[in-house]
């Protein structure tokens, strides 16, 4: 369902960490100055899904774990969209994973931000793929889609912010807007958004946030040290947060590694011409690997 509607009344619980995510995206829209006929948001299932409404831009509510295929297809639909999908850790980690991994590959030049309450806030509080160990009855190890993201190698920006600093996080989605806006690829933001309901983690997570970008080491640019920083905080018992990769100028959303002739405002592999007369090189040698 499209909206293109005036946003509603927020149904969010007072305090609800989500709040400063949709705080810090008005913002950073506003900032960035575009237009709210050119930006549309996706939102998915739970609490946080609900984002599209409270907010002046075109709003798409998406299928249970299917909001990034819906993002990409309206990237390609009308690639000079700002197009930005917004939803939980259920949605994106559980029934959204398969998602999650490929959207990485697809490097569709979009925004995901995933608000991780470690806890399934719209159904009463139920262990999440992010729960700790003992929540709710939980038994497994909790799920870290940073250093999942970290690990697969891709061109895309990758940050984690806290609802208890907007203003860092506003900073953070207007970089990771502008990266798209600039056609340089995928942009993932998990934001630490505490239910105040059922899990309320601000004190806990306000005393363990470390910022990455200051410990000895850190570079942006490369994955493999920023993996390593990330998996060193985590033993010791800290959160990291922070810009975990910011791929080195120039990358672009283009690349393709069969160098297959692209289409213009390209978003990857996803928009790539198939047709003969521009890949008949490019075909040839793949019929002959294949012997």
């Amino acid at each position: 369902m499209v909206q293109s509607a005036k946003p509603t009344a927020n149904t969010w619980c007072p305090g609800c960490g989500d709040f400063g995510v949709l705080a810090a995206a008005k913002k950073a829209i506003l900032d960035l100055k575009i237009p709210p006929h050119e930006a549309v948001l996706v939102g998915g299932i739970g609490c946080s899904g609900g984002i599209h409404n409270f907010i002046d831009i075109n709003g798409v509510h998406a299928l249970h774990g299917r909001l990034l295929a819906q993002a990409i297809g309206l990237k390609l639909a009308n690639p000079q969209l700002t197009v930005i999908a917004a939803g939980g850790d259920g949605d994106g980690y559980a029934i959204g994973m398969g998602h999650f991994m490929h959207a990485f590959k697809k490097n569709a030049s979009i925004l995901y931000i995933v608000m991780n309450n470690e806890t399934y806030g719209l159904t009463k509080g139920q262990a999440s793929p992010t729960s700790r160990l003992g929540f709710e009855g939980n038994i497994e190890v909790p799920f870290d889609a940073i250093l999942t993201a970290l690990s697969i190698p891709s061109g895309a920006f990758v940050a984690r912010t806290f609802s208890g600093d907007p203003k860092t996080m506003t900073a953070v989605l207007s970089e990771a807007l502008q990266f798209n806006r600039d056609h340089r690829g995928y942009a993932f933001v998990e934001d630490l958004s505490p239910c105040v309901t059922y899990n309320d983690t601000f004190k806990e997570w306000r005393e363990k946030i470390v910022n990455i970008e200051k410990l000895p080491g850190y570079d942006p640019t490369d994955r493999s040290a920023v993996f390593r920083l990330c998996s060193e905080t985590m033993r010791a018992g800290k959160i990291p947060v922070g810009v975990m990769h910011r791929p080195p100028k120039p990358t672009d959303e283009s690349s393709n590694p069969l160098e297959l002739k692209l289409l213009p405002d390209n978003i990857g592999p996803a928009r790539a011409d198939i047709g003969l007369e521009h890949n008949l090189a490019a075909y040839r040698t793949l019929l002959a690997s294949a012997g």
